[in-house]
């Protein structure tokens, strides 16, 4: 689906937690063939303090009643101006944006890791290979019990395993103390998406178990075209645009330390 600009009406706003919400908006067009791991990029036109446009993963889309979803995590003026919005409110988003992860090969055995509300992308991503029949294995981090979002959502499209900073909720640590790892499992595939040190941290795993492994970076984005080059990060071919290039890579493609 080629990008564009679009005035999208919220139709719906559900608050996830303390500060997570989901927002549901209805395309002025008919929608098509969306990538997981794709974002969209909003005009905060309320917010005087709110100068650029802010990048937000899509973490659902309906092309049979022409809509997308977004989770929206509080960190400033802009998102509390855009999730303090109400439905009948119109939004200027550009969409869809970006490169997805990969698809599966039929028979791999994927696992998703998610972090905090870096969980979003990976619905999208869980719900096509349902859909192409693979159930992956879903491993979700995040601080407190408090802080995890949307699992009952997720537990309907793999078998999902939790950790929490501290211990509120099942196994007490990062995404990476969990014993996932020894069991034996054998994935092939790990696709990850969260807080950078979280994603760095499963891309050593992932080097040293020798598994394919894609992140979705989260790199400040302004224009969302490759013109700002806000966005930059080292790969091993160059400097790169997150927005076009990515925002999802391969870690081997990366100048990461793992």
């Amino acid at each position: 689906m080629n990008k564009r600009v679009g005035q999208l009406q919220l139709i719906k706003k559900i608050k996830l937690n303390y500060n997570n919400y989901l927002l549901e908006f209805k395309a002025d067009s008919i929608l098509s063939d969306i990538k997981p791991g794709q974002f969209v990029n909003i005009q905060i036109d309320r917010s005087p303090s709110t100068f650029l446009r802010r990048p937000i993963s899509i973490y659902d889309v309906n092309y049979q009643t022409g809509t997308i979803s977004l989770v929206v995590k509080i960190v400033g003026a802009g998102s509390e101006t855009l999730t303090s919005a109400e439905p009948g409110s119109i939004i200027d988003m550009v969409y869809p944006l970006g490169n997805g992860f990969s698809q599966p090969k039929a028979g791999d055995k994927c696992l998703l890791v998610g972090g905090g509300v870096g969980v979003a992308p990976l619905y999208l991503l869980a719900k096509e290979m349902n859909i192409n029949g693979i159930k992956p294995f879903i491993l979700l981090g995040a601080r407190t019990a408090e802080d995890h979002i949307l699992l009952s959502e997720f537990n309907k499209l793999g078998e999902v395993f939790l950790t929490t900073n501290d211990g509120s909720l099942q196994v007490k640590g990062f995404v990476t103390d969990h014993e996932i790892w020894s069991n034996s499992l054998n994935f092939n595939k790990i696709y990850c998406c969260g807080p950078e040190p979280m994603m760095k941290a499963v891309a050593a795993k992932a080097a040293k178990l020798d598994i394919d492994c894609e992140v979705s970076l989260e790199n400040l984005m302004a224009c969302g075209f490759g013109v700002c080059l806000c966005c930059v990060t080292k790969t091993h071919d160059g400097h790169k645009c997150v927005c076009t290039e990515g925002p999802v890579f391969n870690i081997k493609d990366l100048e990461w330390q793992i």
